[in-house]
C-alpha cells in the first residue's frame, strides 16, 4: 500500500485553519476535508447559542473525523483536514491507528485572534467562544509529530513554512 499523508490543520477559532488548509490543498492537489462539516447538528446549535462544547459533545465529531482519515488512508488519498484538536486526548484519538497523521498547529497571539474573530461572521462559532477555546487549548508536545507555525502573518507565508517542513514543493 502506498504511504499517504494527512495534515490536520489545528488551532483555535480565528487561527486561519480553513484559509491555510484551502491554500495547502491548492498547492498540493490533496483532498480538503473541512472538519466543521462533520459536526453533528446538535453541536452546531450548541455553539450557535454561544455555549462551548464539552468533551462529551466533541467525541462523536472527532470520531467522524478519524473515520474520514481512515477512509483516506484506505483509498491511498492524501488529505488536508481542519480540526481544532485543542486537547492532546483529541489528537490521540485522531492519530490512533492512522500513521498518516501529522498535525499543523497554527499558533496566533490572543490580540490577533480577537481581531480576526471580531471581523468575521461564522455560522455557529461566535466570537464569545474564543476564550473557552483558548482555555481548553493544550499546544502539541514534542512527541506528537506536530509542526508549529506562526500563523499571524500572511497565509502564503504560513503555507510555505508548512510545505517546507513536510518536504512538499509548491508547484506554483
Amino acid at each position: 500500500m502506498r504511504t499517504t499523508t494527512t495534515l490536520v490543520v489545528m488551532g483555535v477559532s480565528g487561527s486561519g485553519k480553513s484559509a491555510v488548509a484551502a491554500a495547502l490543498t491548492g498547492a498540493t492537489g490533496w483532498t480538503f476535508v473541512e472538519g466543521d462539516d462533520l459536526h453533528p447538528e446538535v453541536n452546531r446549535r450548541t455553539m450557535a447559542a454561544g455555549t462551548p462544547l464539552t468533551d462529551d459533545d466533541r467525541w462523536p465529531w472527532l470520531r467522524r473525523i478519524a473515520q474520514r482519515i481512515g477512509a483516506g488512508e484506505q483509498a491511498c488519498e492524501n488529505l488536508v483536514v481542519t480540526c481544532s484538536a485543542l486537547r492532546r486526548s483529541y489528537r490521540d484519538l485522531l492519530r490512533d491507528g492512522h500513521p498518516s497523521v501529522r498535525f499543523v498547529y497554527l499558533h496566533v497571539g490572543g490580540d490577533v485572534l480577537r481581531e480576526r474573530v471580531a471581523a468575521r461572521h461564522h455560522e455557529y462559532m461566535p466570537a464569545a467562544l474564543l476564550d473557552s477555546q483558548l482555555g481548553a487549548l493544550e499546544p502539541p508536545d514534542a512527541d506528537e509529530r506536530a509542526i508549529t507555525v506562526d500563523a499571524a502573518g500572511p497565509v502564503e507565508a504560513t503555507v510555505a513554512a508548512v510545505l517546507d517542513e513536510v518536504g512538499v514543493r509548491d508547484p506554483r
